[in-house]
């Protein structure tokens, strides 16, 4: 009985098609559980897009790509010393974003292909402005690609890109490639024109989760327990505090559920739920991502590993096991045991 998400297929691929078709030389990027749908199916979908390079996280990621996707495999995680990978696979291209882990690459022998990063208002990962005069020397003794920039999700990012880019042909002439993260199509084509530099943009989020009316994620019902006031369930054995059902649904800490990343409150709306949740939270109680008769429902108690208890009062009809019911997830920390495509 699975944590199921249901992926209208022939409009999620033609999505797909658009915005590759509306970028040229775009780069899609699969890492982490794939956004979702996994890294090896994200492999298939870029084949069949017929892009030439797919960018994933970290090396521990190039295996579950290759199989599936016949280009470049561009990592995205910075080069470090002692990180192992297939020396004799031409298709990958390392991203280089301290001088001294580009030395060690130049001076190995073997010239790998490079992109070197050049440091953002991110803070990440990248070369500082004022060291780029320096990564020219190294430059012959590798296969050099182009450089990476990581732009915010805020501010000015055609504005910080020009800047940057105007700092690029003194250090390396003749070797006009960007590779963006977080910068407008639009934007890319006014780079690219006012430059003349290929800009490759790497784009993950807008690419596969683009159109989220186009799948959803459902969850099973596995048991239904009628229960008392007064009476204990769960792990902690906490007594109810009112007459209701309990629902045993599929989808626990295994698959992602109730697993969210720390907020990112900016308004005062915002940090006034932060603060209301924070407060429920103290006392016990906490909405799930799980809806039943088109509302959220709270937690019985913390997930379990593989499902999760809900609790339903008196006056909702519960429903039968089997029935499945909508849950509200986030795609980058979920782990389906099933994708079904209609």
């Amino acid at each position: 009985m699975p944590l199921t998400l249901s992926v209208d297929a022939e409009a999620w691929r033609g999505h797909l098609r658009s915005v590759v078709a509306a970028q040229a030389g775009l780069v899609p990027v699969t890492k982490g559980n794939g956004y979702g749908f996994g890294n090896n199916v994200l492999a298939i979908e870029a084949k069949a897009l017929g892009v030439d390079t797919l960018a994933v996280g970290t090396y521990d990621e190039v295996s579950t790509v290759t199989a599936n996707f016949p280009g470049d495999v561009l990592v995205l995680s910075p080069w470090r010393p002692g990180e192992m990978f297939d020396r004799a696979d031409e298709r990958i291209v390392h991203t280089v974003s301290r001088l001294t882990d580009l030395r060690t690459l130049a001076d190995g022998g073997h010239r790998p292909r490079v992109v070197v990063e050049v440091l953002t208002s991110m803070r990440r990962h990248g070369v500082p402005p004022n060291e780029i005069g320096m990564v020219a020397p190294m430059l012959d003794r590798v296969r050099f690609e182009g450089w990476a920039l990581h732009l915010p999700l805020a501010g000015d990012q055609r504005g910080e890109v020009r800047d940057l880019s105007t700092l690029l042909p003194a250090a390396a002439p003749d070797r006009s490639r960007l590779w963006v993260s977080h910068l407008a199509f639009a934007d890319a084509s006014v780079l690219a024109a006012e430059q003349s530099v290929d800009v490759r943009v790497r784009i993950g989020t807008a690419l596969w989760l683009g159109q989220r009316s186009l799948f959803r994620a459902r969850a099973t019902v596995l048991d239904v327990h009628s229960i008392r006031r007064g009476e204990r369930f769960g792990y902690r054995q906490r007594r109810a505090i009112r007459d209701g059902s309990l629902l045993v649904i599929a989808g626990g800490t295994a698959h992602g559920i109730a697993l969210e990343a720390p907020t990112a409150a900016t308004s005062v709306r915002q940090r006034a739920v932060a603060l209301a949740k924070g407060g429920l939270e103290a006392v016990g109680q906490a909405l799930s991502p799980f809806h039943v008769t088109g509302k959220q429902r709270w937690f019985a108690e913390p997930p379990h590993m593989q499902c999760s208890l809900i609790w339903l009062p008196a006056r909702v009809a519960p429903p039968a096991v089997g029935d499945e019911v909508d849950v509200d997830v986030r795609m980058t920390t979920t782990t389906f045991d099933r994708i079904a495509w209609q």
